[in-house]
């Protein structure tokens, strides 16, 4: 189990941050169809270790979740370019999983749904009170809540980019 870190925390980010938020999920349409699912939940874990291991891909951290509709990955890239970049990287795990996933899904229709939404983010906003890093906090590091960073609408403020030209 994690350590809390004590008090009040928020991520750390500076102005020159980029920030990709990638949600991903998959959602067992036929669950007697495990031939056609259980290559597809077995595959992100693996997706994750090999970016782990080589941090230049771009990916700052990930939490895996599971929900009533399935399990769900939120991913922190370091910016859009990177994550294209390892989704169409013809040397990486994902390709091979997308083709095969796409086999599947011809053979057995309707068995299994993925879906993903991409944000790229101007601006973001964390508090972690006692807590162990989690989150952006685990992506980025932390910091002690101070003085400017005291109120949300202060931390978002200070943290936001305009739009790039």
């Amino acid at each position: 189990m994690a350590t809390p870190e004590p008090g009040r925390r928020t991520h750390q980010l500076t102005a020159d941050t980029d920030l990709v938020v990638f949600l991903i999920g998959m959602r067992v349409n036929k669950p007697w169809r495990i031939d056609a699912w259980l290559p597809t939940a077995l595959a992100m874990p693996r997706m994750l270790a090999e970016l782990e291991r080589d941090p230049e891909q771009g990916l700052l951290g990930f939490r895996m979740l599971l929900g009533l509709s399935g399990p769900m990955v939120v991913q922190y890239w370091r910016d859009v370019d990177s994550l294209y970049h390892y989704a169409s990287n013809t040397t990486a795990k994902h390709r091979p999983v997308w083709a095969a996933f796409n086999r599947r899904a011809r053979k057995v229709p309707g068995a299994v749904g993925i879906w993903h939404e991409t944000f790229t983010v101007r601006g973001a906003e964390s508090m972690y009170v006692d807590m162990p890093r989690l989150g952006l906090g685990r992506a980025l590091g932390t910091v002690a809540v101070t003085g400017r960073l005291d109120r949300a609408r202060d931390r978002l403020a200070s943290r936001q980019r305009p739009p790039a030209s």
